[in-house]
């Protein structure tokens, strides 16, 4: 089977043409492929296949075999996939997946694209909707308790379910200790993404994040755009603006425009391809 590492700042994943090749057992295979020292290494596995509604069909499946909804990172890699492979004739790409059709806008130099614009779609501020267990009210700045501490969260659900935290620098976090009791915590009942946020200057943000089914990874494009509409629900950044993003892989750039949608920017490579 042939597939095509690619990540998206940092966040990795193992790409697999399914219009040519059969996928079976694709859980057990993220299982087994996400492995860094017994397999390629990765965040987990995207398998592209037909779509009749769109270009393709991206199924994501994190490092633990379990299904992802949405990855803002793994869709401009699976349109620059598309796009420096020929199976799209434009710069433009339609990319379904379990939370619905994703539009992505790609810049290319040379042939190849280097970098693109998702449109993420509308947020999903209803705790009960995300899921959580705050109620039908949006969830900011809600009061838990993790392990030892209080924490104030405010929740988003950008196709997946995140819980936003403010502080003075995510680099403190604890993410052995912290990072699976937020993830796997009893007011999420679907299990959570956690984000720690710092705001570091006028709609720059710092984050680390750690993904339900991967733990920390050096980033996340659900994550990039939950911080940032947390911190403009929260007042430290300001809406239609470009707020950036700096995660341990790299920068993101997200806004959250006046018609209720948001779009994330980053970048979009290819580390390698190969055989298994």
């Amino acid at each position: 089977m042939n597939f095509v590492k690619m990540h998206g700042a940092g966040n990795d994943y193992i790409y697999i043409d399914a219009f040519r090749e059969k996928v079976e057992n694709p859980e057990s295979l993220a299982v087994k492929l996400s492995k860094p020292h017994f397999g390629i290494g990765a965040d987990g596995i995207v398998i592209l296949s037909r779509d009749k509604n769109a270009d393709c069909f991206a199924d994501i499946y994190n490092a633990d075999g379990s299904r992802a909804k949405m990855c803002g990172n793994a869709m401009r890699c699976a349109a620059k996939f598309l796009y420096d492979r020929r199976k799209i004739s434009g710069t433009t790409a339609l990319i379904n997946t379990l939370s619905g059709i994703k539009t992505v806008i790609l810049e290319a130099e040379n042939g190849k694209a280097i970098s693109a614009t998702v449109n993420m779609g509308k947020p999903v501020l209803n705790g009960k909707s995300i899921p959580t267990r705050f109620g039908d009210s949006v969830v900011k700045n809600k009061s838990i308790f993790v392990y030892d501490r209080y924490f104030d969260v405010t929740c988003v659900s950008m196709g997946n379910p995140h819980c936003v935290t403010f502080c003075e620098d995510p680099d403190l976090i604890d993410f052995g200790i912290y990072g699976c009791r937020f993830e796997n915590h009893e007011m999420f009942p679907e299990r959570i993404n956690a984000e720690f946020v710092s705001v570091i200057g006028k709609n720059r943000l710092k984050a680390r994040v750690h993904e339900r089914g991967s733990g920390e990874t050096l980033a996340c494009g659900t994550g990039a755009c939950a911080a940032a509409v947390a911190s403009v629900l929260l007042g430290f950044c300001d809406r239609e603006s470009e707020i950036s993003v700096n995660m341990p892989g790299g920068e993101l750039f997200v806004c959250w425009a006046n018609d209720g949608d948001v779009y994330l920017n980053g970048p979009a490579v290819e580390v390698f391809t190969g055989k298994f």
